[in-house]
């Protein structure tokens, strides 16, 4: 795909995944990186090639198609591999992760994207051991981090709030069944309320599970998706955008996963948007993708992943925008209160019998 001027995405087909052809240097392929978009560029840290943890930070521009390397103006990013990216106000957070920098917690650390400077940020409380392959997910002022696998590989399944204006680790006690403990899952925060985890592996199992943690009552439950199948996978990468959850890719160690999925969070519906061939990038695991507002719209933009060879290729895809159907201007309170019961049925847990009083309490986390 060309770049005709700088307006290229426009005439994007929806649903369809699109190499995008990229002028001058490339970085070297990888996976298990974290990505993030900001500002119609795509920054991409770190991951891991034959063995080999990286520390490089490069940045793909949306717009020129062209990739850039920056050079940090202070502080060393160690090489690392399986940790998260969150954008927080100017600056990127990395969190966790696999490298040879020996920490029994995990370690926050900052890039300033004006000054380009990056430090380690002083955090306090109860921190969590370090680990790798877990999730991150932000809600509010915190990040959620749940899962993933300690330097022992040691399978972790619990939950850890960092409240980022204070910079205080706390643990979470959850309720019910937990999901069993897992790595290189990928998780979702939806209606401002509920975290969804999805697949990942165990030393010996891939999963295909669907766990839901209500924020609020701090309860797990594992709803029934409908639609089409979900085929367990480990190394998969997701995004939200509105109601619906995106997930890309992954794999079992056989074979990668050749198809895109979309999760209506509020409907739990799964459908399949679209299919590569086997040995395609999209297939692989360990690759990351972000979404993009380019010109008002919203745009899937995956990288890298390993499928029996390392890449590094550029994709794109236009998701049809879906979130049209119910407008929310022309919602009234009542057909709001509606929305949300329903939301709240659907992710219930699965015991009919068992019936609780709403508790007014909420927690604080």
């Amino acid at each position: 795909m060309g770049s005709d001027g700088q307006n290229w995405y426009l005439g994007l087909t929806y649903d369809q995944w699109v190499p995008l052809s990229v002028s001058g240097p490339t970085p070297a392929a990888r996976y298990k990186h974290a990505a993030v978009t900001v500002d119609g560029k795509l920054y991409i840290i770190g991951g891991s090639r034959n063995g080999r943890y990286l520390s490089d930070i490069q940045v793909f521009d949306l717009k020129c198609l062209t990739w850039s390397t920056i050079k940090l103006n202070s502080g060393v990013l160690p090489a690392t591999s399986g940790h998260n990216m969150i954008l927080w106000e100017n600056k990127l957070l990395f969190l966790a992760g696999h490298s040879k920098d020996v920490s029994d917690t995990v370690t926050v650390r900052f890039i300033d994207l004006q000054s380009y400077e990056c430090g380690v940020i002083e955090t306090f409380g109860k921190l969590p051991v370090a680990r790798g392959g877990q999730s991150v997910t932000f809600f509010g002022s915190k990040l959620i981090m749940f899962g993933g696998e300690d330097q022992h590989r040691r399978l972790l399944n619990d939950i850890s709030v960092l409240d980022l204006e204070t910079m205080t680790w706390s643990t979470v006690e959850t309720t019910q069944t937990s999901p069993a403990p897992r790595f290189d899952h990928t998780a979702a925060l939806h209606a401002d309320r509920y975290l969804l985890i999805l697949g990942g592996c165990s030393h010996s199992i891939f999963f295909n599970d669907l766990h839901v943690l209500d924020l609020e009552t701090m309860e797990w439950s594992q709803p029934q998706l409908q639609g089409d199948l979900v085929s367990p996978r480990a190394g998969h990468a997701g995004v939200t955008i509105g109601d619906n959850w995106y997930i890309v890719g992954g794999g079992d160690n056989k074979s990668g996963v050749p198809e895109t999925l979309m999760l209506n969070m509020s409907k739990l519906v799964v459908s399949v948007l679209a299919t590569v061939k086997g040995r395609d990038p999209l297939a692989s695991e360990g690759l990351s993708v972000s979404s993009a507002s380019l010109d008002g719209e919203n745009f899937l933009v995956a990288f890298g992943g390993y499928n029996g060879k390392y890449n590094n290729e550029v994709y794109v895809m236009r998701p049809k925008p879906r979130d049209v159907l119910h407008p929310k201007i022309l919602q009234s309170p009542a057909a709001e209160a509606a929305a949300a019961a329903s939301v709240r049925a659907a992710y219930a847990l699965t015991k009919p019998e068992k019936v609780r009083l709403i508790r007014e309490r909420r927690y604080q986390f």
